[in-house]
C-alpha cells in the first residue's frame, strides 16, 4: 500500500511515517514509479509503535525490541517481560527523583544552596 493509505489506516501523518522509515522503524520498498509501497502488516506495527510511545517507550527502545518481538514464539509473554523491565526502570527513576527532591528540599533557605551537601560549617563556598 502507498504511504497515504498507510497513514490513513494507521491514524498518523505521512511525515510521521517518513520519519519512522528514516530511523528504521518501518520499511517500504520503492516501486519503479518512485512511490513507496508498504506491506499490510505495517499498519499493525505502526499502531504498536504509537501505543508503545504512549506507554513511555522511546523510539530507540521500540526499535531495539521490535525484532525481538517479531521473532518471539509468544508475543504476549515477550511484551509482558518488556513491560516488567520498563516498570523496573521507572521505579529506579522514581527513586532517583525522590532522592533529588529530598536533596533540593534540604537546600531551600540555606543561604548558599549550591554548597556541597553536608559541607563543613564555616565554609565560604557561596
Amino acid at each position: 500500500m502507498r504511504i497515504g493509505e498507510l497513514a490513513a489506516r494507521a491514524g498518523m501523518t505521512r511525515d510521521t511515517i517518513r520519519f519512522y522509515e528514516k530511523v528504521g522503524l518501518v520499511a517500504g520498498r520503492r516501486l519503479p514509479n518512485g512511490y513507496r509501497d508498504f506491506p499490510p502488516e505495517a499498519v499493525v506495527w505502526l499502531q504498536y509503535v504509537r501505543t508503545a510511545q504512549a506507554l513511555g517507550f522511546s523510539l530507540a527502545e521500540i526499535a531495539r525490541t521490535g525484532e525481538r518481538l517479531r521473532e518471539a514464539p509468544d508475543t504476549a509473554a515477550a511484551l509482558s517481560a518488556l513491560f516488567e523491565e520498563k516498570i523496573r526502570l521507572i521505579d529506579a527513576r522514581m527513586a532517583e527523583l525522590a532522592a533529588l527532591r529530598a536533596d533540593l528540599a534540604t537546600r531551600v533557605g540555606t543561604g548558599c544552596p549550591l554548597r556541597p551537601a553536608g559541607g563543613a560549617a564555616g565554609e565560604t563556598a557561596g
